[in-house]
């Protein structure tokens, strides 16, 4: 996977953003979501299979500076560590070379409500982030 193929960019809307015109606290976590969702569509595959998905179990974020109507912004996923169980991510936004918040985001994977063991194919995308 290339560098590129884990990263997502977009424009701030209107809907993204409080009152004041600024990108909502929780819409850089949406945002982070749909960067994680992508790296699997991009394979042309899903990041649910049939009763096997991840969910989110802890995020440490950081809010640097605010993003504003209009922005373009750049989400970027790396790989800290993998579990047999569990990805830990670290996910930043950009506005062009200036970052605006970092995430580590640790994911667990289920198997119906139960942790289960990555399977090869999708711990290899994983192992693709850098």
């Amino acid at each position: 996977m290339k560098a590129e193929d884990s990263n997502l960019e977009f424009r701030v809307y209107y809907e993204d953003t409080d009152v004041s015109g600024f990108l909502y606290h929780s819409t850089y976590l949406n945002y982070c979501e749909r960067a994680r969702s992508e790296i699997f569509f991009k394979r042309g595959i899903s990041p649910i299979s049939g009763n096997s998905h991840f969910v989110v179990r802890k995020i440490e974020a950081e809010y640097l500076k605010p993003a504003q109507f209009g922005d373009n912004l750049k989400v970027e996923t790396y790989l800290l560590k993998m579990g047999g169980a569990s990805v830990l991510l670290n996910q930043e936004i950009f506005r062009k070379d200036e970052k605006l918040f970092t995430a580590k985001i640790l994911l667990a994977h289920l198997i119906g409500a139960k942790p289960s063991k990555i399977d090869e194919e999708i711990r290899q995308i994983f192992k693709e982030l850098k």
